[in-house]
């Protein structure tokens, strides 16, 4: 998710990107406990399932604090007595209750261990009662840092959003802070502010109530499908709201728009971009995921954020990613970045969830991808080509993709464009769109609302491509090379190779010698190709994430 200068090719890497907790020297002991507990299924953590959250929020804008419970709902996989419930300082846990039992628990840093007055057996149905207080973090530069945003729009009025990927939603509520555990009953978020400001969440609002005692008003919405916990948010503001239902392919669709009094003319004309983000993406992915929860766009005071139901949008009203094309090709201004990117997420980052920030490249590169699957059902397929293309030079090649496992690290900013390319040369070599999207939509229904490994994704793709391809997630996931395609001429004749590859590794290329496509299988031993006549020119698709380079061996 992600002003700047001549010198933009660094923060636009990190367009999008959550807040990495990975350092540029290793962490001390106590450090590294606690990302050891924050990234790994802990014995604490493992033997209870979750169900549902309940959560209760009482937002202080004046003080800038927060008070609240969340009800916990979960169910014992395994006999077990002790909890690790995550709240990050300075917010303070001050009670749990467990059967109308106050609990004794202990504090180790970001983590909270609390313990059951006796040991529950497996297949036991429990809640546990938190309840927590403080002032929360506060967010310096949104969405890249986490916790709130404390703002004021045009008249003066407060403008108030949370955003926690990365940090982990125990950055503003205590919860079970690791993507591999979502609650399967969904949750109850309950929003309290001051009277005359309006509340937005994820799903749908059940009902607000005015509480005229304390001049304050509670909005409660209901998310009724799984959600991963950085998803849950809190906007607050003087919001109006507009909408419209489409027939979709999963059904009749709520859309709904939550903006700015002041932008609510600009809005109503601009959020035409979901209708259109909508249609695309069901083409491609299959139906929307969440229709119970309905699709929401809700303006907030930073850029944007994928959060369940409740896209958050920051983008000025304009096309663009902040009024720029990321591609250099012009293709970029033809669309809202952070309506389209932020959306289909809704397919790939909350439909399919990661179970490790590790993994985080299946959030970000299939959506990375999107954009230009937006642009070919939109426009054409030549200038969803010059988009992907065109961002290559965004590609860092500093560090793996995937990040490192069990410590809640993700990997490098290239799981957007690099990742967003390596699907790119994937969808050519195999060189059948219908196919393709096939495979596309199979893998959101395969893995609908679940969370998954690389390993899963990996394994799927491969099954349905009917291609080896080990050795290509080698190669773009777990290395930082691009694949050179080495070649000679000598009259009819071309020899070539690969080099800066994995062992082993080897694609269908597809190279138009003397105009004429052929594929070659290249890998790092030189093969010769025999022409029919003497050879002139020699070109790699431009759609295959390679580089060429004419040498003499």
């Amino acid at each position: 998710m992600r002003t700047m200068r001549v010198n933009w090719l660094p923060l636009l890497l990190l367009a999008l990107l959550p807040t990495l907790t990975t350092a540029a020297q290793g962490p001390d002991a106590p450090e590294l406990e606690q990302e050891n507990l924050r990234g790994t299924i802990t014995p604490q953590r493992e033997w209870w399932d979750l169900r549902h959250y309940d959560l209760a929020v009482r937002v202080d804008i004046e003080k800038r604090t927060i008070a609240g419970t969340n009800t916990v709902r979960f169910q014992t996989l395994k006999p077990g007595r002790q909890l690790q419930i995550d709240l990050q300082p300075p917010l303070e846990l001050t009670a749990a209750r467990f059967n109308n039992q106050q609990l004794t628990f202990s504090r180790k840093g970001n983590v909270c261990l609390i313990d059951l007055p006796s040991e529950l057996p497996a297949g036991e149905s429990c809640e546990l009662i938190l309840e927590y207080e403080g002032q929360p973090t506060e967010s310096r530069n949104p969405p890249w840092s986490g916790g709130f945003s404390w703002q004021k729009d045009s008249s003066g009025k407060p403008f108030v959003a949370t955003s926690c990927q990365g940090i982990g939603a125990s950055i503003w509520w205590p919860c079970k802070d690791h993507g591999y555990d979502e609650p399967e009953e969904g949750a109850d978020i309950r929003l309290t502010v001051p009277a005359g400001l309006v509340a937005v969440s994820n799903g749908r609002l059940i009902k607000r109530t005015a509480e005229p005692a304390t001049e304050t008003e509670t909005f409660h919405w209901r998310v009724t499908n799984p959600i991963n916990n950085y998803s849950i948010n809190a906007n607050i503001g003087d919001y109006v709201n507009f909408g419209e239902k489409i027939q979709a392919e999963c059904g009749p669709l709520d859309l709904e728009y939550w903006v700015l009094r002041e932008q609510l003319a600009v809005a109503k004309e601009h959020f035409r971009e979901a209708k259109r983000t909508i249609e695309a993406f069901e083409y491609w992915f299959g139906p929307y995921p969440f229709p119970e929860d309905s699709y929401k766009l809700v303006e907030v005071p930073y850029l944007g954020m994928e959060h369940q139901s409740s896209v958050t949008y920051g983008n000025g009203y304009r096309n663009g990613y902040r009024g720029r094309d990321l591609s250099g090709t012009g293709v970029g201004m033809k669309f809202d970045f952070i309506i389209v990117h932020e959306s289909g997420h809704e397919w790939f980052g909350n439909n399919i969830s990661m179970k490790d920030a590790a993994d985080m490249w299946i959030h970000e590169s299939f959506t990375n991808y999107s954009e230009n699957l937006f642009v070919e059902y939109h426009f054409t397929q030549q200038e969803a080509e010059d988009y992907v293309i065109g961002c290559r030079k965004l590609v860092r090649n500093d560090s793996p993709i995937i990040g490192e496992y069990g410590l809640n690290r993700s990997g490098s900013g290239d799981m957007y464009y690099k990742g967003g390319n390596m699907l790119h040369t994937l969808r050519h070599m195999l060189n059948d769109t219908p196919r393709w999207r096939e495979i596309l939509r199979g893998l959101n229904r395969e893995f609908r609302h679940q969370t998954v490994t690389t390993e899963q994704i990996e394994q799927y793709l491969a099954r349905e491509t009917g291609l080896e391809l080990a050795k290509f997630f080698d190669q773009y996931l777990r290395g930082t090379e691009i694949p050179v395609f080495e070649y000679q001429v000598d009259g009819d004749q071309v020899t070539y190779r690969f080099t800066k590859v994995v062992d082993g590794f080897c694609i269908p290329l597809r190279v138009a010698i003397n105009g004429q496509e052929v594929t070659l299988r290249p890998t790092g031993e030189r093969q010769v190709y025999q022409a029919s006549g003497p050879i002139s020119t020699i070109e790699v698709n431009r759609n295959f994430y390679v580089l060429s380079e004419a040498v003499k061996f």
